[in-house]
């Protein structure tokens, strides 16, 4: 099993247990996020470490005002266990007055993507006009592809996403009872686009806990539950799609 987008920087997991405990679970491979370069760092020397861990180089448009390090995040980039340029994006929820920042960031980050011919994990909240513009304007650049991770935006606008050649990626809400429109996304989404991801320590899919990739086989449960298909054709589906998408895994 395959957890796409967790992060372990600062969040206080303890390990060697921690990780234990993940392939113990069944996880055999953990892509680390960044949100920050200096996150980026820990979670490369992290993936030096452990066997199935992985990790992506970005900055998350939470901190659109920052200078960024072009230099240092290339650097970071090269690592043989950097699969993705990511999370970069656009998140209007709490920086809707950053927002030209936020655009300026992610495109010079899409750009880098292209040039050291990377894939994308893509943040995108309360944004999703601004996301598919910037996307369309690059339409046939990408060619590595991208990932929605997260993906929020319901099925009316998959289709949209899709047309431009993205991966999707759900976590813990899916099992949320209230969460309607991405269980509708998730019935939308073909099988050969679908990931599964924790976004860990955030979203369990047990409310108030704190989450942990070790909660991926819940996750990909609930999505074979929604796509009507036995678990271990979803379980296939999603390791020829990260496979897919994120090269450097094999």
């Amino acid at each position: 099993m395959i957890d796409v987008h967790a992060h372990f920087a600062e969040e206080g997991y303890e390990f060697p247990a921690e990780w234990e405990k993940i392939k113990e679970a069944g996880v055999r491979t953990v892509i680390l996020a960044a949100d920050t370069l200096e996150h980026a760092a820990w979670h490369a020397k992290f993936c030096e470490e452990h066997e199935g861990a992985f990790f992506t180089v970005g900055v998350h448009p939470e901190f659109a005002e920052r200078e960024i390090d072009f230099a240092r995040l290339s650097a970071l980039a090269a690592h043989p266990k950097c699969v993705a340029v990511g999370e970069i994006g656009l998140d209007y929820h709490y920086g809707a007055e950053t927002k030209e920042a936020q655009k300026r960031m992610f495109e010079a980050q899409l750009d880098v993507a292209e040039a050291l011919d990377l894939p994308v994990q893509i943040h995108s909240r309360d944004a999703c006009a601004d996301t598919l513009a910037i996307l369309r304007e690059r339409s046939g650049r990408m060619k590595r592809g991208f990932l929605m991770h997260c993906y929020s935006y319901g099925a009316e606008n998959l289709e949209e996403f899709l047309k431009l050649g993205a991966c999707f990626s759900f976590g813990g809400v899916v099992c949320f009872k209230n969460a309607r429109r991405v269980a509708e996304a998730v019935a939308l989404c073909p099988a050969d686009r679908i990931l599964s991801e924790t976004d860990s320590p955030y979203l369990s899919p047990f409310r108030g806990e704190k989450n942990t990739p070790a909660n991926i086989p819940v996750i990909v449960e609930k999505l074979a539950q929604i796509k009507g298909v036995p678990l271990c054709e979803m379980l296939g589906a999603i390791r020829r799609n990260a496979a897919r998408l994120f090269p450097k895994l094999l």
